[in-house]
């Protein structure tokens, strides 16, 4: 089969387009014809080696972490799949295998494809849905009600946390570029701004929050100006560098290492299909072109949520 790989660490130029043997599953596996991954930043990272001692892999690796796909076969002491599902799943980060024309997925980590969208652009729903959630939910512990400051709003895991929030009866803040501003409008945000000036204050954009929600990479000292942003008793999430907590305001600080979770998958995809959760792909490119989709991402050229299609 086809599959796209890396024997080294390195630049883009390390991705090899090659043949490869058809995996087969093991005891609690199953084998996936891949309809499509997508990109995720830390495909790159994992790629360049600065994940190496956090995620330790076996070369040559396979990238890919979401998957959207077809069982076409199940290994042992696997029940609740068949062959013929339809099915999406973030894989494992230090084994992946999305970038093929087949890949294995650990039977737990599979849900359900959503019905209501096409199965390739499913492929971008899995690891930013889970990490959108894990937020939303297990850090940041959302309740109805609260007002929420979702900072990156319109990027592929911020535009989920914003309809996440706003489903669960939040009132939500979303801050990001002007040419979100419309879709953010549409996923239901109660105020919509753009970029943080942060030396103007959280009042100037209706703060301070219970709940902040950080996706911008932004310098050790910026970070620390959003502790401000976060009401007495409040708590900050963030998937881009700790935010600093103030104990003596009673600030909490969670940060996210995104995990699998296949039950946690079902419930997005649940969403997606009862209208409360859209997925935004801004690009479809062939795995052929891989390489040049991490090229694209590490020059910052890679606006949106790209969807890798299978060979």
């Amino acid at each position: 089969m086809k599959a796209m790989r890396f024997h080294q660490f390195g630049t883009s130029e390390v991705l090899r387009y090659e043949d490869i043997d058809r995996p087969v599953p093991g005891p609690g596996q199953v084998l996936v014809q891949v309809a499509a991954t997508s990109f995720n930043p830390v495909d790159d990272h994992i790629r360049a080696g600065h994940l190496a001692e956090m995620i330790p892999i076996a070369l040559p690796y396979v990238p890919g972490i979401d998957l959207a796909g077809t069982v076409t076969a199940l290994g042992a002491d696997v029940t609740g799949h068949a062959i013929g599902d339809r099915v999406v799943a973030m894989l494992p980060l230090d084994s992946a295998g999305g970038a093929a024309e087949y890949a294995l997925v650990p039977a737990e980590s599979l849900a359900p494809a959503p019905r209501s969208t096409e199965l390739v652009d499913a492929a971008a729903l899995p690891l930013t849905g889970l990490a959108a959630w894990q937020l939303a939910f297990e850090l940041a512990e959302l309740k109805p009600g609260q007002t929420v400051l979702v900072n990156g709003a319109g990027g592929a895991v911020g535009s989920l946390v914003v309809q996440l929030a706003v489903d669960a009866g939040a009132h939500v803040t979303a801050v990001d570029a002007p040419q979100h501003a419309d879709r953010l409008r549409g996923y239901g945000a109660d105020r919509v701004e753009g970029p943080l000036s942060l030396s103007d204050g959280p009042a100037a954009v209706g703060g301070p929050f219970q709940v902040v929600v950080n996706h911008v990479r932004v310098s050790p000292e910026e970070l620390a100006q959003l502790t401000n942003y976060v009401a007495d008793g409040g708590i900050a999430a963030s998937s881009a560098g700790p935010i600093p907590e103030d104990t003596a305001r009673g600030v909490r600080s969670e940060s996210l290492w995104v995990r699998s979770d296949g039950a946690q998958l079902s419930e997005l995809v649940a969403k997606v299909d009862a209208g409360k959760l859209q997925i935004h792909v801004a690009d479809r490119r062939p795995v052929a072109e891989l390489a040049d989709v991490h090229a694209e991402a590490g020059a910052g050229r890679l606006v949106g949520k790209t969807v890798v299609l299978a060979p």
